[in-house]
């Protein structure tokens, strides 16, 4: 899981919130941590591998070059895996080395290999969950922008530069607040913590409050492109557009599943850790909520990995085919701008033909070039396989 509290059990010194809820039944924890990020991981890379199925040559046609959306959406993804990993070996070494985490708790120690791989793996957890965080947000902004303006295809080293940039700048930042002067003699009080909570929750914050609007301006503006100037909306377009606003939600619903309940935890934990007493019997639903909520976090956080998979690009099958990525190459290469009038009403061509149908529309009509955006739109429905039928003109 990804939580500052983990952080702050590496302080011999911790809180007695922390101390509460890290050291209940740590066994079971780890157990659970371990087995949900092992599924995650698993089913995750088994997703976003090539599948023979998803390949669709489509007579003369061939699918586009992914928009940068489509690159965001793989390496979200990535951040996902990478965060299960670190999951998987921390949960690895407390379940088969208790006796690691029992020196971190032990004060004035030598020993400075346990606290290092506790702040280690804390950090390596926290790094990419948190850069994944940042893509999502950034995914929003570039579909909102690519719909939206039709400015091209939005610079993916930018999005580089910021996500990272941000995730390790707030990581180390509030790393550096906690464990000062030094992780065998971490500084208490909330002053010091709360920095440190402040970096994890708020890209978190970002995307729970920042996203739905731009994924709602996006919708707006792929009603608009696929009406056209001549005001054309037939069923299929309604269905498309739904079928984009239904996506949108799916990524959204997956991240409130996996990380509303850190929001729920921490702000319980704060309250007993303004307490004198938390072990007092008027606190004990708390302590109860507080655990609950801390054990789901166990489970649902490294699940996005595999959860995320399924809100991009749906169940994609187990008929993996190493080969694919070269055909894929090779039609990319050789995709054509223009598509014929005719097009449109093959059903074999699917979404992305579609919506190449009506920027040849809007291109006659306005002289707007669409093709970022709808690679942007048409990503995703191809890549599982699916091929809905396409559009005839009314």
């Amino acid at each position: 899981m990804a939580s500052p509290r983990l952080e702050t059990f590496c302080c011999p010194n911790r809180d007695a919130a922390t101390e509460f809820v890290v050291t209940f039944q740590p066994v079971l924890f780890g157990a659970l941590g371990l087995g949900s990020a092992a599924l995650s991981l698993l089913f995750a890379v088994l997703q976003i591998v090539p599948k023979r199925k998803g390949y669709r040559r489509l007579g003369q046609y061939a699918l586009p070059r992914p928009a940068s959306s489509s690159r965001i959406l793989f390496i979200i993804s990535l951040c996902d895996i990478l965060g299960c990993a670190g999951i998987i070996v921390r949960s690895s070494v407390w379940l088969g080395l208790p006796n690691v985490i029992d020196r971190v708790s032990v004060a004035n120690s030598t020993d400075v290999w346990p606290e290092v791989f506790c702040v280690g793996s804390a950090m390596w957890i926290q790094l990419f969950f948190s850069a994944s965080f940042w893509w999502t947000f950034c995914y929003a902004v570039d579909v909102f922008l690519v719909v939206k303006t039709s400015a091209g295809i939005s610079t993916i080293i930018l999005y580089h530069m910021i996500t990272w940039g941000l995730a390790v700048l707030l990581c180390v930042e509030g790393v550096a607040m906690l464990y000062y002067p030094s992780i065998s003699d971490c500084e208490q009080g909330l002053q010091h913590a709360i920095p440190h909570y402040v970096t994890t929750y708020a890209p978190m914050l970002l995307v729970l409050v920042a996203n739905p609007v731009f994924f709602n301006r996006t919708i707006s503006a792929v009603t608009s492109l696929l009406k056209g100037r001549q005001g054309i909306y037939t069923e299929n377009e309604r269905r498309l557009a739904n079928e984009i606003k239904i996506r949108f939600f799916k990524i959204m619903l997956v991240f409130c599943i996996c990380w509303v309940p850190n929001i729920i935890n921490e702000s319980l934990l704060f309250y007993l850790e303004m307490q004198t007493d938390i072990n007092d019997n008027g606190f004990r639903n708390i302590r109860n909520a507080a655990l609950i909520t801390w054990f789901i976090m166990g489970i649902l956080n490294p699940m996005q990995a595999f959860l995320n998979t399924l809100a991009f690009h749906g169940w994609t099958g187990f008929d993996v085919d190493f080969r694919l990525q070269r055909r894929r190459e090779l039609a990319w290469d050789s995709v054509s701008t223009s598509v014929p009038n005719a097009a449109g009403n093959n059903p074999l061509l699917g979404t992305t033909l579609l919506y190449q149908s009506h920027v040849q529309e809007a291109k006659k009509s306005n002289g707007q070039h669409h093709s970022d955006a709808i690679s942007v739109l048409s990503e995703g429905n191809w890549a599982s396989g699916n091929s809905p039928q396409g559009c005839n003109k009314k």
